[in-house]
C-alpha cells in the first residue's frame, strides 16, 4: 500500500477541492472505505484460499466470465499498468539521487494516438525501471519466503520512514504561515454545494487508488501459511494502520506547507517539497531515497500478488497454457510471473503507462463495487459453506464498500468520460476472448492440480 502515490496525490486533491478540510476529510473516508473493503475481502479470502485471490472470487459468486474479464483487465492494464508506473516512479526519484539517469529517450520513436503522441524507446530512466522489474521477478521466482523476507526488510524502511516524515512536519517542521493558511478560514467551504461533492467525489480517487493494491496477498492466499487466519488478520489490521498513517501524514502536510505550496508543488512531489521547506536540497534527496525504496518495496509485492492471478487462470484454461505450470524446483508461478515481466518492460518502455491507468480508472471501480456483490449471492447460494471469518456488521459493511464505490464511479463517469470509455471498451474486449479460450479449453490432468487448492 505504501508506494509512490502518498507522496504526489494530495497536490492534486488540492487542486480538486481547493480546502485542506476537504482533503483530509477525503482521506480519512477513503481509509473507511477500504478498511470495509478489507473486511469483506477477509470473509471471502477465508472461503477460497486460493491462488488468484479476486478472480477467484468473482468466478465463484457470480460467473466464470466476470472472473475471467477481471484477470484478462487486470494483466492488460490495472496490474501490470500500476507496477510500471511505480518502477518508472523509482526511475524517476532515482535521477534525483543519481542525475545520470535522465528521462531523455535516445533510442525509440514516436507515435501519434487519438490520445496525444507517446514516445516509444529507451531512456537511462526506463532502462533502470526495467532493471528493476527484471530484478523483483528473479527475486519472486526464487520463492514465496525470499521475496516476502526482503519485502519485509523494504516494509520496515519505507514505514519508518513514512513515520520520521509525519513526525517531523508535526514537530519541527510546523510552520506559522503554513497554520493559519490552512486552518483559518479556508480550512472549510463557506457552503456544501452540489459541484464541492462532485469534486470530493473525484478527490476520492487520489487516496483510493493510493491505497490500491491492499488485497494483492489475496492472490497468493494458497501460499499463506493458515491462509484462513493469516489472511484476514493482514486485511483488516493493514488496511485500517495505512489509512490513519496516511491521515496523519496529510495533516503534517498542511502543517508545514500552505494548501497553495502543496498544490503547486513541482511535478506533484508534495513530500519532497515538505522535506526541502525543512531540510533544505539535502531534505529533497533524503525523500528521493526514501520514495525509492518504497516504489520498489511496493513492486515486490504486488508482482507477487499479480503472477498467482494469471497462474489460477492458466489453470482454468482461460490463459496462456504455460502460465500454468510452477517451476520444478522452487513450486513458484515462473511463467507466469515472468509473461507479465516481459508486459511490464513493454509497458516502461511505451510510454503509455500514465493514459492506461487514467483508462482504466471505470474498469477498476467497476471490479471492486461487484466484490461485495459477490459475497452477497455466496450468502445465498452456499450458505452452508465455512466461513472462518465472517464479515463485522454484515450486511451494512460491504454495502457501504460497494456503494462507495459506485459514487466515485459515477463521479468519474460523469465528470471525465474521455477517462471511463476507453476502459471500458477494455473490459468489453475480453468477452470475446473468454468465448474463444472456452472453446479451446482443455481438461486439466491430475499432476497438474494447483498447490493449495482442495477442489
Amino acid at each position: 500500500m505504501i508506494g509512490t502515490g502518498i507522496f504526489i496525490v494530495s497536490a492534486d486533491m488540492v487542486r480538486q477541492v481547493v480546502h485542506p478540510g476537504l482533503v483530509l476529510l477525503a482521506w480519512g473516508l477513503a481509509g473507511i472505505i477500504i478498511t470495509a473493503g478489507g473486511l469483506t475481502y477477509a470473509e471471502l479470502g477465508s472461503m477460497f484460499p486460493r491462488a488468484g485471490g479476486l478472480y477467484v472470487y468473482l468466478r465463484e459468486g457470480i460467473s466464470p466470465l466476470v472472473g475471467f474479464l477481471y484477470g484478462w483487465t487486470l494483466f492488460a492494464v490495472i496490474w501490470t499498468g500500476g507496477i510500471a508506473a511505480a518502477a518508472v516512479g523509482f526511475a524517476r526519484y532515482a535521477g534525483v539521487v543519481f542525475p545520470g539517469l535522465t528521462p531523455e529517450v535516445f533510442f525509440g520513436t514516436t507515435v501519434q494516438l487519438p490520445t496525444g503522441p507517446i514516445t516509444i524507446g529507451l531512456s537511462p530512466q526506463r532502462l533502470a525501471a526495467v532493471a528493476s522489474i527484471v530484478l523483483i521477478t528473479w527475486i519472486n521466482v526464487r520463492g514465496v519466503r525470499t521475496a516476502a523476507a526482503i519485502q519485509a526488510a523494504f516494509t520496515v524502511i519505507k514505514v519508518a520512514a513514512v513515520v520520521l516524515l509525519l513526525g517531523l512536519g508535526l514537530t519541527l517542521g510546523r510552520q506559522p504561515d503554513a497554520l493559519v493558511a490552512n486552518f483559518g478560514a479556508s480550512f472549510w467551504p463557506s457552503a456544501v454545494t452540489g459541484s464541492v461533492i462532485a469534486a470530493f467525489g473525484l478527490a476520492l480517487i487520489g487516496p483510493l487508488f493510493t491505497m490500491d493494491g491492499w488485497y494483492a496477498l489475496c492472490f497468493a492466499a494458497s501460499e499463506l501459511e493458515d491462509g484462513k487466519r493469516t489472511l484476514p488478520f493482514a486485511l483488516t489490521t493493514g488496511t485500517g494502520f495505512i489509512a490513519l498513517l496516511f491521515l496523519g501524514l496529510n495533516l503534517a502536510y498542511f502543517t508545514v506547507l500552505p494548501a497553495a505550496a502543496i498544490g503547486g508543488a513541482g511535478e506533484d512531489r508534495v513530500a519532497s517539497a515538505v522535506m526541502a521547506g525543512m531540510f533544505g536540497p539535502i531534505g529533497e534527496k533524503l525523500m528521493a531515497g526514501a520514495i525509492m525504496i518504497s516504489a520498489f518495496g511496493l513492486n515486490l509485492g504486488i508482482i507477487l500478488g499479480g503472477g498467482r492471478v494469471f497462474y489460477a487462470m492458466a489453470r482454468d484454461g482461460l490463459f496462456f497454457a504455460a502460465a500454468g505450470r510452477l517451476h520444478p524446483t522452487h513450486a513458484t508461478p515462473a511463467n507466469a510471473l515472468i509473461l507479465q515481466a516481459a508486459w511490464i518492460c513493454a509497458l516502461c518502455l511505451s510510454g503509455t503507462y500514465g493514459q492506461l491507468i487514467d483508462f482504466t480508472i471505470a474498469a477498476s471501480l467497476l471490479f471492486a463495487l461487484l466484490i461485495p456483490i459477490a459475497l452477497f449471492a455466496l450468502r445465498r447460494s452456499r450458505p452452508k459453506l465455512v466461513r472462518p471469518a465472517p464479515v463485522i456488521g454484515y450486511p451494512l459493511v460491504p454495502a457501504f464498500y460497494t456503494a462507495a464505490c459506485a459514487w466515485v464511479l459515477v463521479a468519474v463517469v460523469w465528470q471525465r468520460p474521455s477517462y471511463t470509455w476507453p476502459g471500458l471498451i477494455l473490459v468489453t474486449i475480453g468477452i470475446p476472448i473468454y468465448w474463444l479460450q472456452r472453446r479451446g479449453r482443455r481438461t486439466l490432468g491430475p499432476a497438474q492440480q494447483r498447490p493449495g487448492d482442495s477442489r
